[in-house]
């Protein structure tokens, strides 16, 4: 019978430390995230009222460069539409209602 003598050490930690982002850079990814984010509801918030009489509880794409918006009952397809007109732009989602949100908690 053979017996293994060399014995690995214990890991712990990151599986791949060297793939870690500093904190300035995971800092600047989130004021990037949140700026993102205030354009896209200004969007949303200036159309919502004109498009919740008829589409109550629809979705929305916003692409916050152009200010274009596409609406639909499906969220697939109102993501499709978003990315057939604007391919390379990331866009933000919302649900037509009072709050934005969509789904229940």
């Amino acid at each position: 019978m053979t017996e293994s003598t060399a014995k690995q050490p214990a890991r712990r930690g990151r599986i791949f430390p060297e793939r870690t982002l500093p904190p300035e850079e995971l800092a600047r990814r989130k004021a990037e995230q949140e700026i993102f984010s205030r354009r896209c509801r200004a969007i949303f918030e200036r159309v919502r009222p004109d498009l919740i009489q008829e589409h109550y509880g629809w979705y929305i794409a916003v692409e916050p460069d152009s200010g274009d918006y596409f609406i639909d009952e499906d969220i697939e397809v109102t993501s499709q539409k978003a990315r057939e007109k604007h391919p390379n732009a990331v866009h933000c989602m919302f649900c037509l209602n009072e709050t934005g949100a969509s789904g229940t908690i």
